[in-house]
């Protein structure tokens, strides 16, 4: 049977479609392979979302073109760029033998069928879909972690973003459907479940009439074995008090709020479209903190958007520097086309914006030092991810740490330990995005 070779791009949405496919090519015989000189198909599912993904898309489509001089045989484009190019990809890089839509990765055993067949399938344009039925699914995160995809798409219609025209609109999975898959999960070894979806706030509005990420919270705290979950992408008008009752309620859930803002000038909110206001941000921010002191809360923030004026950006900056964001992830706009806001008047130059960029890091860096050195002293519970060789230490994420954004916690033990354990840390030093302790 032939080896398939994967390599994915993007966020964790496309990660889990990623690893769908995997599972599904691997019920159907084919073998899977991390080194693409073994592969007979590669697959790169691509990310379309800003420019520079877009970029980073194209060179590993090439790069993996390569490999069409050697064993490979088949080169299949997949995912958001696939989805919103595929036009462009059949023209343009004639290197692809088949292209799937963010709608369709679920037909990947039957493309790659039809591929060697001879055909040249190019399925795309159901990103509206949402499949019935869960489907198998292979990790490539570690084996104690695992992310949890409950809805795809978008309704908010942001002015900059082109996510609706890449994923569709937006589309609830079943609690049931949900709750099967977590559990298979749990079966499988996995502690830490990090519920996905472009908008998780909204979960169940579609199909519930309520928002429902509250009761869907509630029964996942029910599954033996699942020892923490987390929730990214928080929308800051959907944050209803019932939830944040519930993850106050619970041990299990993650206070950690990964909340993207976006901006916090009202007259850029209200072009960006965005469904709030910088006042009802922080209402809601202290009502967060009320509720649960310890939380974490992440953001992400736009900078250079079009038509911002230098008054709207330091608005902006005395919002971060008044709310004190314990995680910021701070990007320059990207003028993406068929958006509205590329038509806008007042596009900023690349200096200004990479300018504002780093005045705001700035900020965020003598915050973050600030908040971490406010954990000295403090117990953490961190699950073990590996062992650093250079300073001869474990370490892991906190519950205020999600994979692969945020920071680290090293430590020393004299115990065994091993990579998916939860341990409790005594922090001793703190930097700006790492601490240090020792288990206790």
């Amino acid at each position: 049977m032939y080896n398939i070779g994967l390599v994915s791009l993007g966020c964790a949405k496309n990660q889990t479609d990623a690893e769908i496919m995997l599972g599904i090519l691997s019920e159907d015989g084919f073998n899977i392979t991390y080194d693409p000189s073994e592969a007979d198909v590669i697959i790169v599912n691509t990310c379309g979302f800003i420019e520079a993904a877009k970029q980073e898309s194209i060179e590993a489509i090439l790069e993996m073109a390569e490999y069409k001089n050697g064993r490979c045989k088949l080169l299949i484009a997949t995912g958001c760029l696939a989805e919103r190019y595929a036009d462009d990809i059949v023209k343009d890089l004639p290197e692809v033998d088949a292209i799937l839509g963010t709608g369709d990765y679920d037909k990947i055993a039957e493309v790659i069928r039809d591929a060697f067949s001879g055909g040249k399938p190019v399925i795309y344009g159901h990103k509206d879909r949402t499949p019935s039925e869960r489907l198998p699914r292979i990790l490539s995160t570690p084996g104690y972690t695992a992310y949890l995809k409950i809805a795809d798409g978008c309704d908010n219609n942001c002015t900059y973003c082109a996510i609706p025209m890449i994923r569709g609109r937006f589309r609830s999975r079943t609690m049931e459907d949900i709750l099967d898959e977590a559990k298979l999960l749990a079966e499988q070894g996995v502690k830490e479940l990090i519920l996905i979806a472009q908008d998780t706030t909204r979960y169940g509005k579609d199909l519930y009439g309520e928002y429902s990420l509250d009761k869907l919270l509630d029964r996942l705290t029910e599954i033996e074995g699942i020892e923490w979950i987390r929730v990214h992408y928080f929308y800051p008008e959907a944050i209803t008090d019932s939830l944040i009752d519930t993850m106050a309620r619970h041990k299990k859930i993650c206070r950690y709020i990964d909340m993207p803002v976006q901006h916090a000038n009202n007259d850029i909110l209200r072009r960006m479209a965005r469904r709030t206001t910088q006042e009802e941000m922080i209402k809601k921010i202290e009502k967060i903190r009320s509720k649960m002191p310890d939380c974490v809360i992440r953001t992400s923030i736009i900078v250079g958007f079009p038509g911002e004026t230098e008054k709207q950006f330091n608005d902006l900056y005395e919002f971060v520097k008044r709310v004190r964001f314990d995680r910021m992830g701070v990007f320059t706009y990207s003028r993406e086309e068929d958006t509205p806001a590329a038509e806008f008047d007042g596009q900023l130059d690349e200096k200004t914006k990479n300018e504002r960029l780093a005045r705001l890091m700035t900020l965020q860096q003598g915050i973050s030092l600030e908040l971490n050195k406010s954990r000295l002293g403090k117990t953490l519970e961190v699950i073990v991810e590996g062992y650093d060789e250079e300073s001869f230490l474990f370490y892991g994420r906190s519950r205020g740490d999600s994979i692969d954004v945020d920071g680290k916690v090293y430590f020393a033990t004299e115990d065994e330990v091993c990579e998916g354990d939860i341990v409790n840390v005594e922090i001793l030093d703190a930097e700006e995005y790492d601490l240090t302790g020792r288990v206790i």
